[in-house]
Protein backbone atom coordinates (compact mmCIF):
# COMPACT_ATOMS: atom_id res chain seq x y z
CA UNK A 1 0.00 0.00 0.00
CA UNK A 2 1.40 3.46 -0.89
CA UNK A 3 2.60 5.43 2.13
CA UNK A 4 0.30 8.38 1.34
CA UNK A 5 -2.75 6.08 1.30
CA UNK A 6 -1.72 4.47 4.58
CA UNK A 7 -1.35 7.88 6.20
CA UNK A 8 -4.75 9.02 4.95
CA UNK A 9 -6.46 5.91 6.35
CA UNK A 10 -4.55 6.23 9.62
CA UNK A 11 -5.70 9.82 10.07
CA UNK A 12 -9.23 8.86 9.03
CA UNK A 13 -9.46 6.28 11.81
CA UNK A 14 -8.28 8.87 14.32
CA UNK A 15 -10.83 11.48 13.29
CA UNK A 16 -13.66 8.97 13.64
CA UNK A 17 -12.65 8.54 17.28
CA UNK A 18 -12.56 12.30 17.90
CA UNK A 19 -15.07 14.78 19.25
CA UNK A 20 -14.57 18.49 18.56
CA UNK A 21 -15.73 21.19 20.97
CA UNK A 22 -16.00 24.70 19.55
CA UNK A 23 -15.91 27.42 22.22
CA UNK A 24 -18.35 29.99 20.87
CA UNK A 25 -19.55 31.85 23.94
CA UNK A 26 -17.23 34.88 23.84
CA UNK A 27 -18.47 38.46 23.89
CA UNK A 28 -15.92 39.82 21.41
CA UNK A 29 -15.96 43.23 23.08
CA UNK A 30 -13.00 44.53 21.03
CA UNK A 31 -15.29 44.48 17.99
CA UNK A 32 -17.39 47.12 19.75
CA UNK A 33 -20.93 47.42 18.42
CA UNK A 34 -20.47 44.62 15.86
CA UNK A 35 -21.04 42.29 18.81
CA UNK A 36 -23.70 44.37 20.54
CA UNK A 37 -26.43 42.00 19.36
CA UNK A 38 -24.49 38.87 18.42
CA UNK A 39 -21.69 36.64 19.67
CA UNK A 40 -18.33 37.10 17.95
CA UNK A 41 -18.43 33.69 16.18
CA UNK A 42 -21.72 34.80 14.54
CA UNK A 43 -20.18 37.93 12.98
CA UNK A 44 -20.40 37.78 9.16
CA UNK A 45 -17.13 37.34 7.28
CA UNK A 46 -15.93 36.98 3.71
CA UNK A 47 -19.05 38.01 1.82
CA UNK A 48 -21.32 35.06 2.72
CA UNK A 49 -19.95 33.26 5.78
CA UNK A 50 -19.95 33.60 9.56
CA UNK A 51 -16.68 33.35 11.50
CA UNK A 52 -17.73 30.06 13.08
CA UNK A 53 -18.07 28.46 9.64
CA UNK A 54 -14.27 28.21 9.43
CA UNK A 55 -13.60 25.93 12.44
CA UNK A 56 -16.76 23.95 11.66
CA UNK A 57 -15.70 23.47 8.03
CA UNK A 58 -12.22 22.48 9.18
CA UNK A 59 -13.79 19.75 11.30
CA UNK A 60 -15.93 18.47 8.47
CA UNK A 61 -13.11 18.55 5.92
CA UNK A 62 -10.79 16.82 8.41
CA UNK A 63 -13.24 13.95 8.86
CA UNK A 64 -14.43 14.99 12.33
CA UNK A 65 -18.20 14.67 12.28
CA UNK A 66 -19.00 14.77 15.99
CA UNK A 67 -19.01 18.42 16.97
CA UNK A 68 -20.35 20.35 19.94
CA UNK A 69 -20.70 24.15 19.85
CA UNK A 70 -20.60 25.70 23.34
CA UNK A 71 -22.61 28.92 23.39
CA UNK A 72 -23.40 31.55 25.99
CA UNK A 73 -23.32 35.28 25.12
CA UNK A 74 -26.21 36.53 22.90
CA UNK A 75 -26.27 33.27 20.99
CA UNK A 76 -29.62 33.53 19.20
CA UNK A 77 -28.30 34.38 15.72
CA UNK A 78 -25.45 31.88 16.16
CA UNK A 79 -27.83 29.07 17.11
CA UNK A 80 -30.16 29.88 14.20
CA UNK A 81 -27.23 29.88 11.80
CA UNK A 82 -26.06 26.46 13.00
CA UNK A 83 -29.59 25.06 12.77
CA UNK A 84 -30.10 26.41 9.26
CA UNK A 85 -26.66 25.75 7.82
CA UNK A 86 -25.28 22.77 9.70
CA UNK A 87 -28.20 20.38 10.02
CA UNK A 88 -27.18 18.19 7.08
CA UNK A 89 -25.12 15.61 9.03
CA UNK A 90 -26.70 12.21 9.57
CA UNK A 91 -27.54 11.47 13.18
CA UNK A 92 -28.17 7.80 12.44
CA UNK A 93 -24.50 7.52 11.40
CA UNK A 94 -23.30 9.13 14.63
CA UNK A 95 -22.70 12.49 12.97
CA UNK A 96 -23.84 15.75 14.55
CA UNK A 97 -23.25 19.43 15.15
CA UNK A 98 -24.89 19.94 18.55
CA UNK A 99 -25.44 23.27 20.25
CA UNK A 100 -24.41 23.06 23.90
CA UNK A 101 -25.65 26.23 25.63
CA UNK A 102 -24.75 27.19 29.17
CA UNK A 103 -27.40 25.38 31.21
CA UNK A 104 -25.83 25.01 34.68
CA UNK A 105 -25.52 21.25 34.37
CA UNK A 106 -22.68 20.83 36.90
CA UNK A 107 -22.71 24.11 38.82
CA UNK A 108 -25.35 26.72 39.56
CA UNK A 109 -23.58 29.30 37.45
CA UNK A 110 -22.95 30.14 33.81
CA UNK A 111 -19.67 29.20 32.12
CA UNK A 112 -16.94 30.78 34.23
CA UNK A 113 -14.08 30.16 31.79
CA UNK A 114 -13.07 28.05 28.82
CA UNK A 115 -12.20 25.02 30.95
CA UNK A 116 -15.38 25.40 33.01
CA UNK A 117 -17.43 25.46 29.80
CA UNK A 118 -16.14 22.00 28.94
CA UNK A 119 -16.37 20.76 32.53
CA UNK A 120 -20.04 21.69 32.79
CA UNK A 121 -20.76 19.34 29.87
CA UNK A 122 -18.77 16.44 31.29
CA UNK A 123 -21.80 14.15 31.55
CA UNK A 124 -22.57 14.64 27.87
CA UNK A 125 -18.95 14.02 26.87
CA UNK A 126 -18.87 10.78 28.85
CA UNK A 127 -21.92 9.56 26.95
CA UNK A 128 -20.19 10.29 23.62
CA UNK A 129 -17.09 8.39 24.79
CA UNK A 130 -14.51 9.75 22.29
CA UNK A 131 -10.85 8.73 22.44
CA UNK A 132 -9.65 12.26 21.67
CA UNK A 133 -11.18 15.69 22.18
CA UNK A 134 -10.24 18.70 20.07
CA UNK A 135 -10.98 22.03 21.74
CA UNK A 136 -11.28 24.93 19.29
CA UNK A 137 -11.87 28.65 19.48
CA UNK A 138 -14.93 29.61 17.46
CA UNK A 139 -13.70 33.07 16.50
CA UNK A 140 -10.63 32.63 14.27
CA UNK A 141 -10.40 32.49 10.48
CA UNK A 142 -8.17 29.80 8.95
CA UNK A 143 -8.14 26.47 7.11
CA UNK A 144 -6.52 23.56 8.93
CA UNK A 145 -6.48 19.77 8.69
CA UNK A 146 -6.98 18.64 12.28
CA UNK A 147 -6.30 15.05 11.20
CA UNK A 148 -2.62 15.81 10.72
CA UNK A 149 -2.46 17.37 14.18
CA UNK A 150 -4.19 14.29 15.63
CA UNK A 151 -1.58 12.02 14.03
CA UNK A 152 1.15 14.25 15.50
CA UNK A 153 -0.52 13.96 18.93
CA UNK A 154 -0.71 10.16 18.76
CA UNK A 155 2.81 9.66 17.39
CA UNK A 156 4.26 11.54 20.36
CA UNK A 157 2.02 9.78 22.87
CA UNK A 158 1.00 13.23 24.06
CA UNK A 159 -1.49 14.03 26.79
CA UNK A 160 -2.05 17.48 25.29
CA UNK A 161 -1.02 19.04 21.98
CA UNK A 162 -1.27 22.80 21.39
CA UNK A 163 -1.50 24.36 17.93
CA UNK A 164 0.92 27.27 17.67
CA UNK A 165 2.12 30.03 15.37
CA UNK A 166 4.94 32.56 15.48
CA UNK A 167 3.76 36.13 16.07
CA UNK A 168 5.61 39.47 16.38
CA UNK A 169 6.60 40.16 19.97
CA UNK A 170 4.39 43.25 20.21
CA UNK A 171 1.33 41.21 19.23
CA UNK A 172 2.06 38.33 21.61
CA UNK A 173 0.55 40.11 24.63
CA UNK A 174 -2.88 38.88 23.56
CA UNK A 175 -1.87 35.21 23.31
CA UNK A 176 -0.70 32.32 25.41
CA UNK A 177 3.07 32.19 24.86
CA UNK A 178 5.19 29.07 25.22
CA UNK A 179 8.77 27.80 25.19
CA UNK A 180 9.55 24.41 23.67
CA UNK A 181 12.60 22.15 23.61
CA UNK A 182 14.16 20.62 20.49
CA UNK A 183 11.49 17.88 20.43
CA UNK A 184 8.69 20.52 20.48
CA UNK A 185 7.79 19.57 24.05
CA UNK A 186 6.35 22.55 25.93
CA UNK A 187 8.52 23.48 28.91
CA UNK A 188 6.93 26.82 29.82
CA UNK A 189 3.58 28.54 29.15
CA UNK A 190 2.24 31.94 30.20
CA UNK A 191 -1.14 33.37 29.22
CA UNK A 192 -1.26 36.94 27.81
CA UNK A 193 2.01 38.17 29.36
CA UNK A 194 2.69 41.89 29.64
CA UNK A 195 6.26 41.18 28.51
CA UNK A 196 6.13 38.15 26.21
CA UNK A 197 9.24 35.96 26.26
CA UNK A 198 10.85 35.81 22.78
CA UNK A 199 11.79 32.69 20.86
CA UNK A 200 15.48 31.79 21.43
CA UNK A 201 16.24 31.66 17.71
CA UNK A 202 13.99 34.58 16.74
CA UNK A 203 14.16 37.35 19.35
CA UNK A 204 11.56 39.58 17.65
CA UNK A 205 8.89 36.85 17.69
CA UNK A 206 7.11 34.67 20.24
CA UNK A 207 5.60 31.21 19.92
CA UNK A 208 1.89 31.72 20.52
CA UNK A 209 -1.02 29.39 21.14
CA UNK A 210 -3.78 29.35 18.49
CA UNK A 211 -6.36 28.24 21.06
CA UNK A 212 -6.42 24.79 19.43
CA UNK A 213 -5.93 21.91 21.88
CA UNK A 214 -6.01 18.15 21.39
CA UNK A 215 -6.50 16.15 24.59
CA UNK A 216 -6.49 12.46 25.20
CA UNK A 217 -9.93 12.16 26.73
CA UNK A 218 -9.12 10.48 30.06
CA UNK A 219 -6.39 13.06 30.69
CA UNK A 220 -8.75 15.95 29.93
CA UNK A 221 -11.45 14.66 32.26
CA UNK A 222 -8.93 14.23 35.08
CA UNK A 223 -7.63 17.79 34.68
CA UNK A 224 -11.09 19.33 34.43
CA UNK A 225 -12.23 17.68 37.66
CA UNK A 226 -9.05 18.71 39.44
CA UNK A 227 -9.45 22.30 38.21
CA UNK A 228 -13.12 22.45 39.21
CA UNK A 229 -12.17 21.52 42.77
CA UNK A 230 -9.65 24.37 42.94
CA UNK A 231 -11.44 27.41 44.36
CA UNK A 232 -8.54 29.69 43.40
CA UNK A 233 -8.67 28.77 39.70
CA UNK A 234 -10.20 31.00 37.03
CA UNK A 235 -11.13 27.75 35.23
CA UNK A 236 -9.45 28.71 31.97
CA UNK A 237 -7.33 26.50 29.73
CA UNK A 238 -4.65 29.12 29.15
CA UNK A 239 -4.46 30.58 32.64
CA UNK A 240 -4.92 27.41 34.66
CA UNK A 241 -5.05 24.01 32.96
CA UNK A 242 -2.03 24.26 30.66
CA UNK A 243 0.46 25.79 33.15
CA UNK A 244 -0.53 23.18 35.74
CA UNK A 245 0.21 20.14 33.56
CA UNK A 246 3.46 21.09 31.79
CA UNK A 247 5.88 19.71 34.37
CA UNK A 248 4.20 16.35 34.94
CA UNK A 249 2.57 15.54 31.60
CA UNK A 250 3.46 15.12 27.93
CA UNK A 251 2.53 18.47 26.39
CA UNK A 252 3.68 19.23 22.83
CA UNK A 253 3.44 22.19 20.47
CA UNK A 254 2.20 21.64 16.92
CA UNK A 255 3.53 24.31 14.52
CA UNK A 256 0.80 25.27 12.06
CA UNK A 257 2.51 25.18 8.67
CA UNK A 258 1.52 24.63 5.07
CA UNK A 259 1.89 20.93 4.32
CA UNK A 260 3.57 21.57 0.95
CA UNK A 261 5.72 24.68 1.42
CA UNK A 262 6.48 24.35 5.13
CA UNK A 263 5.85 28.07 5.70
CA UNK A 264 3.50 29.29 8.41
CA UNK A 265 -0.08 28.88 7.24
CA UNK A 266 -2.83 31.52 7.12
CA UNK A 267 -4.51 32.24 10.46
CA UNK A 268 -6.26 35.43 11.56
CA UNK A 269 -7.65 36.60 14.86
CA UNK A 270 -10.31 39.06 13.68
CA UNK A 271 -10.94 40.34 17.18
CA UNK A 272 -10.66 44.08 16.55
CA UNK A 273 -12.37 46.37 14.06
CA UNK A 274 -9.04 46.98 12.31
CA UNK A 275 -8.13 43.29 12.03
CA UNK A 276 -11.66 42.39 10.96
CA UNK A 277 -11.64 45.03 8.22
CA UNK A 278 -8.13 44.07 7.08
CA UNK A 279 -8.89 40.32 6.91
CA UNK A 280 -11.97 40.97 4.79
CA UNK A 281 -10.09 43.38 2.54
CA UNK A 282 -7.34 40.81 1.98
CA UNK A 283 -9.88 38.61 0.22
CA UNK A 284 -10.35 41.00 -2.70
CA UNK A 285 -6.67 40.81 -3.64
CA UNK A 286 -5.52 39.07 -6.82
CA UNK A 287 -4.05 36.10 -4.95
CA UNK A 288 -5.18 36.20 -1.29
CA UNK A 289 -3.62 33.88 1.28
CA UNK A 290 -7.08 32.60 2.21
CA UNK A 291 -8.40 30.91 -0.92
CA UNK A 292 -12.19 30.80 -0.79
CA UNK A 293 -12.28 29.23 -4.24
CA UNK A 294 -10.53 26.05 -3.07
CA UNK A 295 -12.76 23.11 -4.03
CA UNK A 296 -10.63 20.66 -2.08
CA UNK A 297 -11.26 22.48 1.21
CA UNK A 298 -14.65 24.19 0.90
CA UNK A 299 -16.04 26.49 3.57
CA UNK A 300 -19.59 25.43 4.33
CA UNK A 301 -22.32 27.79 5.51
CA UNK A 302 -26.01 28.55 5.45
CA UNK A 303 -26.71 30.16 2.11
CA UNK A 304 -29.83 32.22 1.53
CA UNK A 305 -31.47 31.82 -1.89
CA UNK A 306 -30.64 35.07 -3.67
CA UNK A 307 -30.59 36.12 -7.34
CA UNK A 308 -27.28 37.00 -9.03
CA UNK A 309 -25.74 40.39 -8.38
CA UNK A 310 -26.94 43.05 -10.82
CA UNK A 311 -25.20 46.15 -12.20
CA UNK A 312 -27.47 48.64 -13.93
CA UNK A 313 -27.19 51.91 -15.90
CA UNK A 314 -24.34 52.79 -18.22
CA UNK A 315 -24.45 56.57 -18.54
CA UNK A 316 -21.29 58.66 -18.19
CA UNK A 317 -22.37 60.06 -14.82
CA UNK A 318 -24.45 57.09 -13.72
CA UNK A 319 -22.75 53.76 -14.31
CA UNK A 320 -23.26 50.67 -12.16
CA UNK A 321 -19.83 49.11 -11.74
CA UNK A 322 -17.52 47.31 -9.34
CA UNK A 323 -13.72 47.15 -9.61
CA UNK A 324 -11.29 45.06 -7.50
CA UNK A 325 -14.23 43.99 -5.37
CA UNK A 326 -16.29 40.98 -4.28
CA UNK A 327 -20.04 41.37 -4.70
CA UNK A 328 -22.39 38.72 -3.31
CA UNK A 329 -25.73 37.46 -4.57
CA UNK A 330 -28.76 39.68 -4.32
CA UNK A 331 -26.75 42.90 -4.59
CA UNK A 332 -27.87 45.71 -6.90
CA UNK A 333 -25.28 48.28 -7.92
CA UNK A 334 -27.56 50.91 -9.42
CA UNK A 335 -25.74 53.69 -11.26
CA UNK A 336 -23.03 53.74 -8.61
CA UNK A 337 -19.38 52.79 -8.17
CA UNK A 338 -17.90 50.13 -5.88
CA UNK A 339 -14.11 50.04 -5.66
CA UNK A 340 -11.83 47.81 -3.56
CA UNK A 341 -14.71 46.68 -1.38
CA UNK A 342 -16.50 43.55 -0.20
CA UNK A 343 -20.30 43.49 -0.32
CA UNK A 344 -22.32 40.78 1.42
CA UNK A 345 -25.68 39.60 0.11
CA UNK A 346 -28.67 41.83 -0.65
CA UNK A 347 -26.80 45.13 -0.54
CA UNK A 348 -28.14 47.98 -2.66
CA UNK A 349 -25.97 50.93 -3.65
CA UNK A 350 -28.14 53.62 -5.22
CA UNK A 351 -27.33 56.05 -8.00
CA UNK A 352 -24.47 58.56 -7.87
CA UNK A 353 -22.93 56.95 -4.77
CA UNK A 354 -19.46 55.51 -4.29
CA UNK A 355 -18.18 52.83 -1.93
CA UNK A 356 -14.40 52.48 -1.56
CA UNK A 357 -12.18 50.34 0.67
CA UNK A 358 -15.19 49.18 2.67
CA UNK A 359 -16.87 46.07 4.05
CA UNK A 360 -20.66 46.17 3.72
CA UNK A 361 -22.62 43.50 5.58
CA UNK A 362 -25.94 41.99 4.37
CA UNK A 363 -29.14 43.90 3.70
CA UNK A 364 -27.60 47.37 3.69
CA UNK A 365 -29.20 50.09 1.59
CA UNK A 366 -26.95 53.00 0.64
CA UNK A 367 -28.93 56.03 -0.53
CA UNK A 368 -28.18 58.29 -3.46
CA UNK A 369 -25.20 60.67 -3.56
CA UNK A 370 -23.37 58.94 -0.68
CA UNK A 371 -19.61 58.59 -0.36
CA UNK A 372 -18.44 55.71 1.84
CA UNK A 373 -14.70 55.22 2.36
CA UNK A 374 -12.75 52.84 4.60
CA UNK A 375 -15.75 51.72 6.62
CA UNK A 376 -17.51 48.67 7.99
CA UNK A 377 -21.28 49.00 7.57
CA UNK A 378 -23.23 46.60 9.81
CA UNK A 379 -26.15 44.49 8.71
CA UNK A 380 -29.44 46.21 8.03
CA UNK A 381 -28.15 49.80 7.92
CA UNK A 382 -30.05 52.27 5.75
CA UNK A 383 -27.58 55.00 4.86
CA UNK A 384 -29.50 58.23 4.18
CA UNK A 385 -28.93 60.07 0.88
CA UNK A 386 -25.96 62.48 0.75
CA UNK A 387 -24.18 60.79 3.66
CA UNK A 388 -20.38 61.07 3.70
CA UNK A 389 -18.41 58.59 5.82
CA UNK A 390 -14.66 58.15 6.09
CA UNK A 391 -13.48 61.49 4.72
CA UNK A 392 -13.50 63.49 7.95
CA UNK A 393 -12.75 61.25 10.93
CA UNK A 394 -13.29 64.00 13.47
CA UNK A 395 -16.85 64.42 12.26
CA UNK A 396 -17.29 60.66 12.06
CA UNK A 397 -16.27 60.24 15.71
CA UNK A 398 -19.26 62.35 16.73
CA UNK A 399 -21.63 59.71 15.34
CA UNK A 400 -19.72 56.43 14.95
CA UNK A 401 -16.90 54.35 16.36
CA UNK A 402 -13.60 55.08 14.60
CA UNK A 403 -10.88 52.47 15.12
CA UNK A 404 -7.22 53.30 15.87
CA UNK A 405 -6.49 52.48 12.23
CA UNK A 406 -9.09 54.94 10.96
CA UNK A 407 -11.84 52.45 10.03
CA UNK A 408 -15.35 53.79 10.63
CA UNK A 409 -17.83 51.28 12.09
CA UNK A 410 -21.47 52.11 11.34
CA UNK A 411 -24.39 50.22 12.92
CA UNK A 412 -28.16 50.70 12.74
CA UNK A 413 -28.16 51.99 16.33
CA UNK A 414 -25.66 54.70 15.33
CA UNK A 415 -28.10 55.85 12.66
CA UNK A 416 -31.07 55.87 15.04
CA UNK A 417 -32.46 52.76 13.37
CA UNK A 418 -32.98 50.69 16.50
CA UNK A 419 -33.60 47.18 15.29
CA UNK A 420 -33.09 45.67 18.77
CA UNK A 421 -32.69 42.13 17.58
CA UNK A 422 -29.72 39.96 16.67
CA UNK A 423 -29.07 39.38 12.97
Amino acid sequence: MPESMHKTRFVSRLTRQTLALVLAGGRGSRLHSLTEWRAKPAVPFGGKFRIIDFPLSNCLNSGIRQIGVLTQYKADSLIRHIQQGWGFLRGELGEFVDVMPAQQRMQERWYAGTADAVYQNLDILRQRDPEYIVVLAGDHVYKMDYGLMLAYHVEREADLTIGCIEVPLDDAKGFGVMHVDDAKRVIDFVEKPSEPPPMPNRPDHALASMGIYIFSTAFLFEQLIKDADNSESSHDFGHDIIPSVINNSRVFAYPFRDAQSGVQAYWRDVGTVDSYWAANMELIGVDPELNLYDREWPIWTYQAQTPPAKFIFDDDDRRGMAVDSMVSGGCIISGSEVCSSLLFSNVRVNSYSSVKDSVVLPEVNIGRHCRITRAVIDRGCHIPPNTVIGENLEEDRKRFHVSPGGVVLVTPDDLGQRLHFAR
